[in-house]
């Protein structure tokens, strides 16, 4: 017998199975509403000014591709730390390590998470990004799900969230999406992130926060509003960072792993456990993006450029909301949705018939790319939907 036979035939993803039936269509003005990339008016994806400038600036003068250690490009993370929790530094309570991408730094944590706690539950509002149930699974974590959103009314679920976190025992774990929530859109308001951020201190659960898209809601600041109150609330946190989406370096897997403990000498035991489990995962994270990134933060001007570049994604997202909202319907609400992506309450059969008479492709689960359209296409877009419906 083959030594693998044991193994399951897994299935295939179905997004990237999606790519390849868009790639083969041949019919003129085909919509992809799948994959989540950003993507301009031309439907391109491109390196963004500031980041090829940084690049430039990193081919100059980088004299070396010697290993890093496994904590990474350490001044990478110190911009990262100050990107999304403002004035602060590391050390002290708060350590932080480079990783592979935002999946890393949720592994990452999840695994930290594991070996201090193991079999601890974490709570996950339902729908989530599809890649968290299989990342703690994978670190042998217990997920414990809950309502976040209901795709029929367009609404967050507040009422079942806050059910959900009153139900969790004392050191149990709570992963919440910082903005831009994936794949509904549907993000808490500053009040509800008060009410969290006190629920979790006072019920001693500790939060596990997934910032994968700031900058891309409602700007910078208000996107890590959240994040921060819930850091300031709760005297230990864990914060996975994403680069891929705010800074277009997503081939690049650039993410970022924080951690808040209690006292200084929790963070020195925190961080050995962090480098010792980065170090038998990946043992050091690639380079290029995070020195990239680091660069282009040196350098007040890149950064006065990305900021700009980076408002007028955000602004094109907002822009098509707007668009798509005025058509009413089940695309009523998303002008109140954030970020890439919403979840729109459609059925497989409405989804199989979209991509078949319209040519629109989107997940079987009725999530919408908002980047994968223009205001120009959002009516087009509204038509075949209806037509559908």
């Amino acid at each position: 017998m083959s030594f693998f036979q044991p193994l399951a035939q897994q299935p295939a993803d179905a997004l990237l199975a999606l790519i390849g039936m868009f790639r083969s269509d041949p019919r003129p003005g085909k919509i992809d509403l799948g994959v989540g990339v950003f993507r301009d008016d031309e439907g391109h994806t491109p390196v963004m000014r500031a980041v090829k400038a940084a690049e430039r600036k990193l081919w100059e003068s980088q004299d070396s591709k010697s290993y890093l250690g496994p904590e990474g490009n350490v001044a990478f993370a110190r911009h990262m730390a100050r990107l999304a929790l403002g004035d602060v530094e590391l050390g002290g309570r708060l350590t932080g390590v480079q990783t592979p991408g935002g999946t890393g730094a949720l592994r990452l944590g999840a695994e930290l998470i594991a070996a201090s706690r193991p079999g601890v539950t974490v709570w996950v509002g339902t729908p989530t990004w599809p890649n968290h149930p299989p990342i703690l699974a994978a670190a042998g974590l217990k997920a414990q799900t809950y309502k976040h959103f209901d795709p029929a009314s367009q609404t967050l679920t507040f009422d079942a969230v806050m059910d959900a976190l009153n139900r969790a025992q004392p050191g149990d774990v709570a992963l919440l999406h910082g903005c831009c929530h994936n794949p509904t859109g549907a993000d808490f308001s500053l009040e509800q992130w008060r009410v969290i951020a006190d629920t979790l201190s006072t019920r001693g659960i500790l939060p596990f926060l997934d910032l994968a898209y700031q900058g891309l809601g409602l700007g910078m600041e208000q996107d890590a509003a959240g994040v921060r109150m819930v850091m300031d609330a709760c005297p230990e946190a864990v914060l996975a960072y994403s680069c891929d989406k705010n800074f277009g370096v997503y081939r690049d897997r650039v993410g970022a792993l924080f951690v808040q403990t209690g006292s200084a000498a929790d963070t020195d035991r925190v961080a050995s456990n962090m480098l010792a489990l980065a170090r038998a995962n990946w043992s050091m994270p690639p380079d290029h993006g995070g020195a990239v990134i680091a660069t282009l933060m040196d350098d007040p001007a890149l950064v006065a450029d990305w900021t700009l570049e980076l408002n007028n994604m955000r602004d094109r997202l907002l822009g098509i909301r707007a668009a798509l909202a005025a058509h009413g319907g089940v695309l009523g609400r998303v002008d109140q949705q954030r970020g890439m992506f919403s979840l729109l309450p459609l059925s497989p059969d409405v989804v199989k018939r979209l991509r078949e008479e319209h040519a629109v492709y989107m997940a079987g689960s009725g999530r919408i790319n908002i980047a994968g359209l223009s205001v120009e296409t959002a009516g087009r877009f509204a038509a075949a939907l209806n037509a559908c419906l």
